[in-house]
């Protein structure tokens, strides 16, 4: 019996280990990325990773929408949740820059540019 073409290649010669790692690897590798591709092609999902900011239009309308569905509020309901919620930003908003020019104030230069550069460091990515 003569031996088939898989046994004819392996007898041939030696594997060398760094190119089966390369192989292998590369592999892996697209797999991954076929996968990925797969599962951000599937619908919602890849909305559901990447949703817009709220402080967005986009951002504040769907967040608005969201609440509105999981907890059933009514038209009148939605209205004023969104009003309350309008508030709670616009406060927000200017405590945060109110308390940024008092700390500015109080700090010389060169402090003003190191707390920039810790404000920036917890900030989300």
């Amino acid at each position: 019996m003569s031996p088939n073409l898989l046994e004819r290649a392996l007898l041939a010669r030696p594997w060398n280990p760094k190119l089966v790692l390369a192989v292998t690897l590369s592999l892996v590798f697209l797999c991954g990325a076929a996968a990925g591709a797969v599962a951000m092609s599937l619908e919602g999902f890849h909305s559901r990773l990447h949703q817009p900011a709220f402080d967005t239009a986009a951002g504040r309308a769907q967040y608005y929408a969201h609440i509105q569905k999981e907890l059933n509020l009514t038209p009148a309901q939605t209205e004023q949740m969104q009003a309350i919620l309008n508030d709670l930003w616009l406060y927000y908003r200017t405590l945060m820059t109110d308390s940024r020019t008092r700390v500015e104030q109080v700090l010389t230069e060169d402090q003003r540019k190191k707390f920039e550069r810790i404000l920036q460091e917890y900030r989300p990515k």
